[in-house]
């Protein structure tokens, strides 16, 4: 797709961007902010197409009207699903998790800003991102459960116990209860819970703080992260040496150096 942030207007979400922050609102707010065939698409093409978008440094998603998103759209997704063959369903179930995948597989940090209902794919496209701030109102149900589903739905069983523990995921996933703000913090899936009024400007705070730091290095912390799941701690130390070694010849590295030593703060520019 032709990707160019200052312009980008895409027809199933809204969409911002400045000072190298790009800002998703999941925009159905009577609703609270349900899912369609069409939004998971244009979402995952979105998080595909930054993969290319070097000006872009981190994404902000969000949802309006104090909820975050109810997950797939009750009318406009369960109730088709539920007349679809196999080979249709099997179509729909590789197209959402590929939503998870292009979040993961893009470089930018994402920073998820969750309120109120954050359900379903909703709570999928939470833990999918890297850092999660929350309020006192924000309810996390991965409800698979609940409506007669596993709870093994775009990743959940490979990347939410690796953020809350085994146990905690299993109960999670095989009750489909709601995970409160409370225990969401105990538990590590969120990073920080603040008042509902605080949530964009503190989570826009937390966006632009990673934003002015190294872009290329972020971009390699992320890969990183990502990759080291399933190798040894020798083949994990010997790709993070791999990949440091590569940060060290950037530009932005000498910058720092340069700067320390000036006794100033970097002004890093990604390369």
């Amino acid at each position: 797709m032709n990707f160019d942030p200052e312009t980008y207007a895409p027809d199933h979400f809204g969409w911002s961007f400045a000072d190298g922050v790009a800002s998703v609102t999941l925009n159905r707010p009577e609703r609270k902010n349900p899912l369609t065939f069409e939004s998971y698409a244009e979402l995952r093409d979105t998080f595909r197409a930054l993969s290319y978008t070097p000006s872009v440094k981190v994404v902000l998603i969000a949802g309006a009207g104090g909820n975050f998103s109810s997950g797939g759209d009750v009318h406009e997704i369960i109730g088709p699903l539920t007349k679809m063959a196999i080979p249709e369903l099997l179509d729909f179930t590789r197209m959402t998790g590929d939503l998870v995948k292009a979040m993961r597989g893009c470089p930018q940090p994402i920073v998820a800003a969750l309120d109120g209902v954050c359900a379903g794919a909703g709570a999928i496209i939470a833990m999918a991102s890297d850092i999660r701030i929350a309020t006192p109102d924000t309810k996390t149900a991965f409800l698979f459960a609940r409506v007669g589903l596993a709870g093994c739905d775009m990743g959940a069983c490979a990347i939410l116990p690796r953020i809350i523990g085994q146990g905690r995921a299993s109960e999670l996933l095989f009750t489909g209860r709601a995970m409160s703000a409370e225990e969401g913090l105990a538990w590590g899936f969120h990073n920080r819970i603040v008042g509902s009024r605080a949530l964009l400007e503190d989570a826009l705070t937390a966006a632009r703080a990673i934003a002015a730091g190294p872009t290329f290095a972020n971009g390699i912390t992320k890969t990183q992260l990502n990759s080291e799941w399933n190798v040894s701690l020798e083949t994990a130390i010997e790709m993070e040496a791999q990949a440091q070694a590569i940060c060290m010849a950037t530009n932005d590295f000498r910058r720092a150096f340069e700067a320390f030593a000036s006794k100033r703060k970097p002004k890093f520019e990604g390369d």
